[in-house]
């Protein structure tokens, strides 16, 4: 049986299909379309990131030239400085300034 934070933190269908359909079927840092998934964790699970529509972006996978998924999880501090400025700024165009990364996380209480 999962916790409640798991269950929290996991990316229901019903979101990646918004997230994909919010985010255009595009990567939200290179803008490519071919394999992409709308599976990645702003904030991450390990941090409490929870699996909603304002956690949760669509980015290129290992099987792009790009690789803007696996570069966010385990690029170079550069690299995930980098993807981490371009979400923000995308994620605040669509919800406004009141986006913010700290308000995406599990909250026990």
């Amino acid at each position: 049986m999962k916790s409640k934070r798991s269950k929290a933190t996991d990316i229901p269908m019903s979101v990646k299909k918004k997230v994909f359909e919010r985010d255009n079927g595009c990567c939200v840092v290179c803008g490519n379309n071919y394999n992409v998934m709308p599976n990645a964790h702003i904030l991450s699970r390990s941090k409490g990131g929870l699996g909603i529509e304002t956690n949760v972006v669509t980015l290129c996978t290992r099987l792009t030239q790009n690789d803007c998924h696996y570069k966010f999880d385990n690029g170079t501090k550069k690299e995930k400085e980098y993807i981490l400025s371009v979400i923000t700024k995308y994620m605040k165009s669509i919800y406004g300034e009141d986006w913010n990364i700290n308000n995406q996380k599990y909250k026990k209480y």
